[in-house]
């Protein structure tokens, strides 16, 4: 997984629903009303100024209208940076779970080992997977760093369910 974050299918198709029912007379643009309509519906106030702020930000070719991936490139970051549900002492729980011998890292038998005490047996293919999706450093065992970053992201799109 790279470092920079982006939506996935559903949550693309999530905001383009959205955009559409918005998108009051279907030109693919939202203009500043239906803009301003669509995130009080997110439950967002924003005011007129905080709007036409937005507009600017979001409108990369300087036509006065946010397209459809203008209005994706505002609200990205927002979706993607939405805190975790764990808390760092809940993490590091559930990391010291793994992590048997207590050297700071979970390592494939380790992972193999706690996920077949939880019921979960994996295949020695789910295991490379899982092991391969959480190690970006590439070192071939997860960091509290990595955990971390994948069960956060897990709990966001339930790869691992």
């Amino acid at each position: 997984m790279s470092n920079k974050q982006k939506l996935d299918d559903d949550q693309i198709a999530e905001l383009r629903e959205i955009f559409r029912s918005f998108d009051r007379n279907e030109d693919g643009s939202l203009t500043q009303l239906e803009l301003g309509s669509l995130l009080r519906s997110l439950g967002l106030k924003p005011s007129p100024d905080q709007l036409e702020t937005l507009i600017q930000k979001a409108d990369t070719n300087s036509n006065g209208l946010v397209e459809f991936s203008e209005f994706v490139g505002l609200v990205a970051p927002e979706l993607l940076s939405a805190k975790s549900p764990y808390s760092e002492d809940q993490l590091k729980q559930l990391f010291r779970m793994f992590d048997r011998d207590g050297n700071g890292f979970i390592t494939a038998a380790e992972l193999a080992h706690s996920m077949a005490k939880l019921g979960h047996a994996l295949t020695a293919e789910e295991l490379t997977g899982m092991i391969k999706e959480a190690d970006t450093d590439g070192d071939g065992r997860i960091s509290f760093q990595e955990f971390a970053q994948a069960i956060t992201s897990a709990a966001f799109d339930n790869s691992w369910a």
